[in-house]
C-alpha cells in the first residue's frame, strides 16, 4: 500500500482494534490510526459518526488534496 491510509475504529470494538493495530504496523506509507472514544463497530453512539466524518474529512484534506 502506497496511498496515505487512515484507519478508524471504535474504542469499544476491542477485537477490531487489535486487527487495525496489526495492519497499521505493516503499512509502509503515510498512515494514522484513530480510535473513536466510547464507540462500537457501527459508530451508532451519539456523535460518533460525526466524529468519524470529521476525522476522514481532515485526513483527506491533509493528504489527498495537497
Amino acid at each position: 500500500m502506497r496511498a496515505p491510509t487512515l484507519l478508524i475504529v471504535g474504542e469499544a470494538d476491542e477485537p477490531v482494534i487489535s486487527l487495525n493495530e496489526e495492519a497499521f504496523a505493516q503499512l509502509r506509507c503515510v498512515k494514522r490510526l484513530e480510535i473513536v472514544p466510547d464507540a462500537t463497530h457501527l459508530f451508532e453512539e451519539t456523535g460518533a459518526l460525526e466524529l468519524v466524518a470529521e476525522l476522514a474529512a481532515r485526513w483527506f484534506g491533509d493528504n489527498l488534496l495537497a
